[in-house]
Protein backbone atom coordinates (compact mmCIF):
# COMPACT_ATOMS: atom_id res chain seq x y z
CA UNK A 1 0.00 0.00 0.00
CA UNK A 2 1.42 3.67 -0.87
CA UNK A 3 0.21 4.91 2.68
CA UNK A 4 0.95 2.17 4.62
CA UNK A 5 1.84 3.08 8.18
CA UNK A 6 4.19 0.08 8.40
CA UNK A 7 7.01 1.66 5.82
CA UNK A 8 10.35 2.40 7.65
CA UNK A 9 11.08 6.13 8.45
CA UNK A 10 14.27 6.60 6.16
CA UNK A 11 15.63 9.35 4.12
CA UNK A 12 15.23 7.52 1.05
CA UNK A 13 11.62 8.32 0.91
CA UNK A 14 11.54 11.85 2.60
CA UNK A 15 10.26 14.71 0.62
CA UNK A 16 14.01 16.72 0.89
CA UNK A 17 15.95 14.28 -0.12
CA UNK A 18 17.80 12.94 -3.70
CA UNK A 19 18.95 9.92 -4.68
CA UNK A 20 22.85 10.40 -5.16
CA UNK A 21 23.66 6.43 -5.68
CA UNK A 22 22.75 3.24 -4.52
CA UNK A 23 24.06 3.86 -0.58
CA UNK A 24 23.58 7.25 -0.50
CA UNK A 25 20.90 9.81 -0.89
CA UNK A 26 21.35 13.93 -0.86
CA UNK A 27 19.00 15.38 2.18
CA UNK A 28 18.35 19.68 1.65
CA UNK A 29 18.87 19.67 5.40
CA UNK A 30 21.64 17.21 6.53
CA UNK A 31 23.98 16.80 3.54
CA UNK A 32 24.62 13.93 2.05
CA UNK A 33 23.21 10.36 4.08
CA UNK A 34 22.77 6.91 4.14
CA UNK A 35 19.90 5.39 2.82
CA UNK A 36 18.56 4.65 5.97
CA UNK A 37 18.89 7.54 8.10
CA UNK A 38 16.19 9.72 9.46
CA UNK A 39 15.78 12.95 11.34
CA UNK A 40 12.99 15.07 13.06
CA UNK A 41 12.32 16.55 9.77
CA UNK A 42 11.34 13.14 7.78
CA UNK A 43 7.91 13.66 5.59
CA UNK A 44 6.63 10.73 3.61
CA UNK A 45 7.14 11.28 -0.09
CA UNK A 46 4.96 8.66 -1.77
CA UNK A 47 6.31 9.37 -5.12
CA UNK A 48 9.96 7.82 -3.73
CA UNK A 49 8.83 5.10 -3.32
CA UNK A 50 9.47 1.88 -5.84
CA UNK A 51 6.67 -0.53 -5.44
CA UNK A 52 7.13 -4.15 -5.59
CA UNK A 53 6.67 -6.32 -9.06
CA UNK A 54 3.15 -7.33 -9.73
CA UNK A 55 3.30 -11.47 -8.90
CA UNK A 56 2.88 -12.85 -12.17
CA UNK A 57 0.43 -15.72 -12.45
CA UNK A 58 1.30 -19.17 -13.32
CA UNK A 59 -2.80 -20.48 -14.26
CA UNK A 60 -2.81 -20.24 -17.67
CA UNK A 61 -6.87 -19.19 -18.15
CA UNK A 62 -8.99 -20.22 -21.23
CA UNK A 63 -12.47 -18.92 -22.78
CA UNK A 64 -14.40 -21.21 -20.58
CA UNK A 65 -13.15 -19.27 -17.07
CA UNK A 66 -14.65 -16.12 -18.64
CA UNK A 67 -18.29 -17.56 -19.12
CA UNK A 68 -21.24 -17.44 -16.89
Amino acid sequence: MLFDPEIKRCCAYCEDSSDLDDRYVLCSRKGPVDFDFCCRHYRYDPLRRQPHPPVKSSKKFTKKDFEL
